[in-house]
């Protein structure tokens, strides 16, 4: 792949965007990669988190590729909108838990990638932003859905009529950023906390995953209903067995599901 890297440590994959040139921007070919590589992450059962990244240490992401959106149509727009979307989808459903490490600039499209993942850290240079309106267009890769749910909607119709930035910890004050770490610590903060959650109960961390997603699109009745029926999956697995009994001998479990 030319724009999309792939490093495989497992049980952490650390996925980069790398435009350094542009600032990382997004165009077809990136979201492509991007979609065609997750993909093939999440097939691989020895990977437990994904690391999202932007190459270089001035963005995350700064958004679309202005250069080439500014002769499109309509269309066109239509299915650029529709390739974020699907990498934001992967991003958010997809079975490992994912961190964005937020190492710079994250606008636009950048920063609707961020707002996908299970987990955000940033450095204390990131810098977030839906600036679209100032471009004469709207979010379209699920800012206007996923920033309300983040931070409540009269936080996010300010944040994305106005356009305006803020930074990290501005972002964490927000709680759109679970932590925030000098620049140069970043990727060790991520990898550490990748580490962490991928030593637990890797299927049960993805069944959880799916039950606090649920939540989002169905009502408290219905959420509760499917977090018991995904705890009784839980109970049938070789995992909750392992758990439990090396809880009670006093022993670290050896967990095996995924």
């Amino acid at each position: 792949m030319e724009f999309v890297k792939l490093q495989l440590e497992a049980p952490l994959a650390v996925v980069t965007i790398c435009r350094p040139e542009c600032r990382n921007a997004l165009n077809r070919q990136v979201y492509e990669e991007l979609i065609a590589l997750l993909c093939q992450v999440e097939a691989m059962d020895q990977i437990r988190v994904v690391i999202l990244t932007g190459a270089g240490d001035q963005a995350f992401a700064a958004g679309a590729d202005i250069a080439q959106m500014v002769a499109q149509d309509a269309l066109a727009g239509r299915q650029l909108s529709a390739l974020c979307h699907r990498a934001a989808d992967l991003l958010e459903n997809m079975r490992q838990v994912t961190i964005a490490a937020v190492n710079g600039y994250a606008l636009g499209g950048g920063f609707e990638l961020t707002l996908a993942c299970d987990l955000r850290l940033a450095a204390e240079e990131a810098r977030f932003a839906l600036p679209e309106v100032t471009l004469g267009i709207i979010p379209g890769g699920g800012g206007t859905q996923r920033l309300a749910r983040l931070i409540g909607v009269g936080r996010a119709k300010e944040l994305i009529f106005t356009g305006d930035r803020m930074d990290a910890r501005q972002a964490e004050n927000l709680g759109l950023v679970n932590h925030v770490v000098p620049g140069q610590e970043l990727m060790a903060a991520c990898r550490a906390l990748g580490q962490k959650i991928a030593s637990r109960a890797g299927y049960a961390v993805s069944l959880a995953k799916s039950a606090i997603n649920a939540s989002l699109d169905i009502d408290r009745k219905n959420g509760a209903e499917r977090e018991q029926d995904l705890l009784a999956l839980a109970f049938s697995t070789r995992d909750k067995q392992e758990g439990m009994e090396a809880f009670l001998a006093r022993r670290r479990p050896v967990f095996q599901d995924f």
